[in-house]
């Protein structure tokens, strides 16, 4: 069992530390450009159905989908290519690598992401990220679910999640209690929308770019010096 940490800080990856919205935009335009209007829409349907059958996305499964409806079709091959060496690193937010290296002064940070087993470690190695977490990554179904599983790779006294979606933050922190401090990024289409925002517990803290998240003042905030425990609610909003 792997030693305990005093601070875990686990992230999230599409629109947290990297700009996801804009990838999708991207694949729509050369699908657009490949295939014609009518068929990159058949795509995406395709995609959301089996996004709504699997809990995460999955862009390739999308495209095997697309594929047995057109055997013919070669520009299949060729957007596959596309996705597989799509320029990632050229879509990370500003100041996110610059900010996971700083956090390893104050603790361990890990990605905690959700997706399928093929595109998004690919998506996770090609933008850097990676390597800038020294292969500390978990990749689930469904994140919120595992947290026995992280808890087990990666014990602390504390965790501190970052993430642009409220609504699993809210979960983890149903789940977790004052063991775990939410820091929610308005990035992305998830951080504006209504319903989530209506519905969904604040987070303890919310900045609004990843590059603004202010490590020392957070850690200094939770007070984990020897023999204390965190402050309740982790930070002051």
């Amino acid at each position: 069992m792997a030693a305990q940490a005093s601070l875990v800080f686990l992230f999230d990856v599409d629109n947290t530390l990297l700009d996801n919205d804009r990838v999708t935009r991207d694949l729509r335009e050369y699908l657009t450009a490949a295939f014609g209007e009518e068929r990159q829409g058949r795509y995406w349907a395709l995609f959301e159905e089996l996004r709504s059958q699997l809990g995460y996305a999955d862009y390739l499964g999308a495209l095997q989908r697309y594929r047995v409806e057109n055997l013919r079709d070669p520009h299949i091959l060729e957007t596959s290519n596309y996705l597989l060496s799509y320029p990632f690193e050229e879509r990370l937010f500003p100041g996110a690598l610059d900010l996971l290296a700083r956090l390893r002064a104050h603790g361990q940070p890990v990605i905690l992401s959700d997706g399928d087993v093929v595109f998004q470690p690919r998506k996770i190695a090609r933008s850097g990220l990676w390597d800038a977490v020294e292969s500390n990554v978990l990749i689930y179904i469904h994140k919120e679910q595992m947290l026995d599983d992280v808890a087990a790779r990666f014990p602390a006294r504390h965790y501190v999640m970052i993430d642009d979606k409220l609504h699993i933050l809210g979960k983890m922190k149903a789940i977790w209690g004052e063991r775990l401090t939410t820091v929610f990024v308005r990035q992305g289409h998830y951080a504006f929308d209504q319903r989530i925002l209506s519905t969904a517990p604040p987070a303890d803290l919310t900045v609004e770019r990843i590059g603004d998240l202010d490590v020392a003042a957070l850690v200094t905030a939770l007070d984990l010096s020897p023999g204390s425990s965190p402050r309740r609610g982790g930070v002051t909003r």
